[in-house]
C-alpha cells in the first residue's frame, strides 16, 4: 500500500469513529427535552426498577401455572414422596445367572493362550489374555495337561487352572 492510500484509510477510520461516538453520546436514548428536565432525585427514582413483593410474585407464578413452595414445604413433600416410593416399590427379584457348561479338549502342543481362547468360546472366562498372563505369573505354562476337561462358568480361575494344569 502506498502512503497516500494509508493516510486516506486512517482518515476514514477517524471519521467513522467520530460519527459512532457522536451517535453514542448525543443519540436519541440519552437526550431529554429541555422543558422535561428533572431533578437528580427524580432521575434516580425513575431509573430504579420497581420490584414486586413476595406475595405479588407468588400470585403471578400461580396464575401462570407454577407451584410455589417454601423450603420447608418442599422438604416435607420430598420426604413423603420418598416414603411412598419405598412402600410401593416391589421387592427386587434376584437376577438369574446362567451357568455355561463346556468341554475343553486340550491337545499336546497347545499354549496357554490357545486354552484361554477355547475357554472364552465356552464362556468360562472373559479374557484369554488375562488367563494366559495369570498362567505365566504362576509358572504353569509348561505344566499343561493334554486331555478333555468338563468345566462350567461358576468355576473360578483357580479351579479351572487346577483342572487343566498339573
Amino acid at each position: 500500500m502506498s502512503a497516500k492510500v494509508m493516510s486516506s484509510f486512517a482518515a476514514g477510520l477517524i471519521v467513522a469513529a467520530s460519527v459512532c461516538g457522536g451517535v453514542y453520546f448525543w443519540g436519541p436514548g440519552n437526550s431529554a427535552p429541555a422543558e422535561a428536565a428533572s431533578t437528580p432525585a427524580e432521575e434516580v427514582a425513575s431509573t430504579e426498577a420497581v420490584l414486586p413483593t413476595e406475595a405479588e410474585m407468588k400470585e403471578m407464578l400461580t396464575a401462570s401455572g407454577y407451584t410455589v413452595l417454601t423450603q420447608e414445604e418442599w422438604k416435607t413433600q420430598l420426604a413423603s414422596a420418598e416414603q411412598a416410593a419405598k412402600q410401593e416399590a416391589p421387592p427386587k427379584e434376584e437376577k438369574e445367572t446362567v451357568v455355561y457348561h463346556t468341554i475343553v479338549n486340550v491337545a499336546s502342543g497347545m499354549t496357554s493362550i490357545d486354552v484361554g481362547h477355547a475357554l472364552v468360546k465356552g464362556k468360562i472366562i472373559d479374557n484369554a489374555f488375562d488367563f494366559s498372563r495369570e498362567v505365566e505369573k504362576r509358572g504353569l505354562s509348561n505344566k499343561l495337561r493334554p486331555g478333555t476337561f468338563e468345566l462350567n462358568s461358576k468355576m473360578s480361575m483357580d479351579e479351572v487352572m487346577k483342572i487343566i494344569f498339573k
